[in-house]
């Protein structure tokens, strides 16, 4: 068997071979940050979901006032639910899973219409959530791959 040559960029490989870098790309940082931030938002869900279930009165906009007419109690469990799918969905992604990333771009296309339908309740924290969801489903759809090649090296 012939001995592996290095080449240019530093990668290594036989001849014949395909040149596989040995470092990672740079854009895994993206996949990280996402995988990051979805257990980032689905702390602020939780926190949202907690909210609106044991504090009703946090909230100035009557819940008739809301795009969705539903109780604060109701809307606190839809955040928890969220929550918890988006959890395991960032904690899936960091694990190179490919479905952590399917089920993070549903997930944060879902946390974007709940944030719209919650907006007048929670003007701030709704805009920042929907803005790191476009971020997460940005880093998911386009550097997606990158993380799970980085691991399978390893």
């Amino acid at each position: 068997m012939p001995e592996p040559e290095e080449t240019l960029s530093g990668a290594h490989r036989r001849p014949g071979e395909v040149e596989v870098p040995e470092w990672p790309s740079r854009w895994v940082g993206w996949i990280l940050f996402a995988g990051v931030m979805m257990i980032v938002l689905g702390m602020i869900h939780a926190f949202q979901g907690f909210v609106a279930i044991f504090d009703d009165t946090y909230y100035l906009v009557r819940p008739s006032r809301l795009t969705i007419h539903l109780d604060y109690d109701g809307w606190g469990w839809i955040h928890l639910g969220v929550a918890v799918f988006i959890l395991i969905a960032g904690i899936a992604l960091l694990s190179g899973r490919v479905w952590g990333r399917v089920v993070g771009v549903i997930v944060a296309i879902a946390s974007i219409l709940l944030n719209m339908a919650f907006l007048a309740a929670y003007p701030i924290w709704s805009t920042i959530t929907i803005a790191v969801d476009v971020l997460v489903i940005w880093a998911l759809t386009v550097h997606g791959d990158e993380l799970r090649q980085m691991l399978d090296r390893k």
